[in-house]
């Protein structure tokens, strides 16, 4: 099975471990997976700030890279979001994009669902953790793509982890994106309410699947001074490389 790897812009720039363990986790599934090394932005900033020319033209890059591969996967809910429920919104009007993108839409999947739904795998690598875990559920992954058992069943195959849901594990950690920066004051009140629900469950550390959400975490549970809690990647976390 051919992958095509979409690295996500944040995580190569932020957190490129993201990346190559999601690789790691796929290669360990049996895929054949390339990472064109061309590949930007899915367009996502550009499309929620109104900038639709360079949200376009971001999208038919993406469409010129990808479209060859059997499957397109990437590590975020977020970009995963963008890809499969907006851009045929980008391009609408153009039957020639429209008729390729179609092509596309059903083969782009977010990393949980693409290892539960696409490969079935009924193991993963992950042996560098144990203790409890809670999982947070990102907006885009949750309400644009349905990721929502697939995560928790890959945690299930973990030997040593535990997993303790926080209450209102699908409520929003203020991020957004440009949210966070434009409502500085509101985007602060929901994190700190995020991180106060993270912490009553007493797990070890929070997973999740994007790693806009694993900033704006992490940055807040730091500034409580938890420095206890760990924030982890679903993709680090089942290839073994969440000590």
């Amino acid at each position: 099975m051919k992958v095509g790897f979409f690295i996500t812009c944040l995580v190569d720039a932020m957190r490129p471990s993201i990346g190559f363990a999601a690789i790691r986790l796929l290669e360990s599934a049996g895929c054949q997976v390339e990472v064109p090394m061309a590949q930007t932005c899915c367009g996502q900033p550009a499309y929620n700030s109104g900038d639709r020319a360079t949200a376009r033209a971001l999208a038919e890059k993406l469409l010129d890279e990808f479209e060859r591969f059997e499957h397109v996967v990437l590590p975020s809910g977020s970009c995963g979001g963008m890809i499969k429920a907006h851009y045929a919104d980008l391009f609408a009007g153009d039957p020639e994009l429209s008729r390729r993108y179609a092509l596309l839409q059903p083969r782009v999947h977010e990393l949980t669902d693409f290892l539960v739904n696409v490969v079935k795998i009924e193991s993963v690598p992950g042996t560098g953790f144990s203790g409890r875990v809670t999982y947070h559920d990102s907006c885009s992954g949750l309400r644009e793509l349905g990721v929502k058992a697939q995560p928790r069943s890959l945690i299930g195959q973990l030997p040593g982890v535990t997993l303790s849901e926080m209450a209102q594990c699908e409520q929003c950690c203020g991020f957004g994106g440009t949210f966070s920066v434009k409502y500085g004051d509101i985007s602060g009140a929901i994190v700190d309410e995020k991180c106060g629900h993270i912490e009553a469950t007493g797990a070890d550390a929070v997973v999740l699947g994007d790693l806009g959400c694993m900033l704006n975490i992490e940055g807040r549970l730091r500034r409580r001074g938890n420095e206890r809690t760990r924030v982890i990647h679903i993709a680090e976390l089942l290839a073994g490389e969440g000590r």
